[in-house]
């Protein structure tokens, strides 16, 4: 799961002619404690609450101060870890998101995090996961799915990866048994890059230190 998958497009940003009145009033509407400033595609800062009361003009439009803006953001292709980490690190309610030419896309709300991430780790079912890098014209999922299921297990989710000006993608497969080392000699021997692979303790453990991570700086 991407930064692309996670953007909500009801944030309107501010300009630099908006007042910091209007900003504190969307923020409450939007119950965030930040917002983003953009002129036209480009993305210019995040801005606070506690840095427009700091300007102490509520009247005044923001373009009229010298701002001292921060630059979080990420890229659309960023993973979900990540965006947990910026968001605990940082201690935000939103975070912009841009495409690789830094055009500014949407935010990502806070609420929205945690409603994708709790999709995410509401996952039971036991078993392993590999990740495969390959070529994009190289993908076929007919081919993945039979290499899985000749060694009597079976695909339970598949989420593709694509990467900005590369011809790589990367394929994360979770499968129904904890024990996938015959699965992985079969992607071997078919030439596969298995960049990764995970017993379902291991795979848990990399996902109960994000979700603790992410409650963590809930609970601030």
């Amino acid at each position: 799961m991407n930064a692309k998958d996670l953007i909500t497009y009801s944030v309107t940003p501010l300009k630099t002619s908006d007042t910091g009145l209007a900003a504190l009033n969307m923020m409450e509407d939007l119950k965030v404690m930040h917002l983003p400033i953009v002129n036209s595609e480009e993305f210019l800062g995040l801005i606070s609450q506690q840095d427009i009361e700091n300007l102490n003009i509520p009247d005044e439009a923001l373009g009229n101060h010298n701002l001292s803006l921060k630059r979080p953001f990420v890229y659309q292709d960023n993973n979900i870890y990540e965006i947990i980490r910026i968001f605990s690190s940082l201690q935000l309610t939103l975070l912009p998101v841009l495409d690789r030419k830094n055009n500014y896309l949407g935010v990502i709300t806070l609420s929205e995090l945690v409603h994708k991430f709790s999709t995410l780790v509401s996952a039971d079912n036991p078993g392993g996961v590999v990740i495969l890098e390959l070529n994009n014209n190289d993908y076929s999922l007919s081919e993945i799915a039979q290499i899985v299921e000749s060694n009597d297990c079976k695909v339970l989710g598949l989420h593709v990866t694509s990467f900005p000006d590369s011809t790589k993608i990367e394929i994360t497969i979770k499968l129904n048994k904890i024990d996938i080392k015959n699965v992985l000699q079969t992607f071997y021997r078919y030439n596969y890059k298995v960049t990764a692979s995970y017993s379902e303790e291991e795979f848990n453990d990399v996902i109960k230190d994000r979700f603790d991570m992410l409650m963590n700086y809930l609970n601030i």
